[in-house]
């Protein structure tokens, strides 16, 4: 049997559904060990099937199968349905699927599509809501900088780093800064601690050499430490200090 070849690929959605009979489908396999067009696009359509099975599914209710059950046997039978015996061509049979299968490709696209469009407005809007907080704190690292009543203070870390700290009391606010900061590994990052009265409190990571504001809130504090953690961070030291340097008077 013949088929027209442009009637024979838009059956690669219908191929994906499950929606071709037995002779179709295994004619359309063949065709598909043939024609990469056609493996690709049911595999695409396969893929899209399984996205929008698993967004919309939903659990049925508990009772559901005992109250159908329950109804069947009240339910009237319809008298089989006799199929006429005029002959229906394999090709007259494609156009009329052609244009159904077609709008559900189409939606099945436009769904993805709709997806696609509200995870990247999302992640936008995460973008920018970060750049914001990037900048909200630069400003504050130069007001500190700048700050009239700015004290500065200069150390070495047991790993050779060059250190700075810099607090304002205006500012109620401190940066540090690091030179020569050996880079750490995978799993590992330098965490920063300001010592209250011998409690280590968490204030911020510098993962390499620049500078960063300390986190949390200097009055109080004497000294700035600076210690090799886990990834992530610690609530409390776990390693000796690298550096406990007395905030600048």
């Amino acid at each position: 049997m013949k088929h027209h070849a442009s009637d024979v690929h838009v059956l690669a959605a219908a191929y994906a559904l499950n929606a071709l009979d037995a002779d179709e489908r295994e004619e359309f396999a063949a065709h598909l060990s043939g024609c990469e067009a056609c493996r690709q696009d049911a595999a695409d359509f396969e893929a899209t099937a399984a996205r929008l099975a698993a967004a919309t599914a939903e659990v049925p209710p508990t009772l559901m199968k005992q109250r159908t059950m329950a109804t069947v046997d009240g339910v009237r039978q319809l008298p089989p349905r006799v199929p006429t015996a005029s002959p229906v061509s394999f090709r007259g049979m494609l156009r009329r699927r052609a244009v159904p299968l077609a709008l559900a490709a189409s939606l099945a696209a436009a769904a993805s599509f709709a997806g696609l469009a509200a995870w990247q407005n999302q992640e936008n809007r995460r973008l920018e809501q970060q750049a914001r907080q990037t900048e909200q704190r630069l400003d504050t690292v130069s007001a500190v900088l700048a700050a009239p009543d700015a004290r500065t203070v200069h150390g070495r870390a047991a790993n050779g780093a060059f250190t700075t700290v810099v607090a304002s009391d205006r500012q109620n606010k401190a940066v540090f800064s690091a030179t020569g900061l050996p880079v750490p590994a995978t799993d590992r990052t330098y965490q920063l601690w300001l010592d209250h009265d011998g409690t280590m409190r968490p204030a911020g990571f510098i993962r390499r050499d620049g500078t960063v504001l300390i986190d949390g809130d200097p009055a109080g504090a004497g000294a700035v430490g600076l210690t090799l953690e886990p990834a992530g961070g610690s609530p409390q030291p776990t390693t000796a200090p690298l550096l406990l340097m007395a905030l600048p008077a």
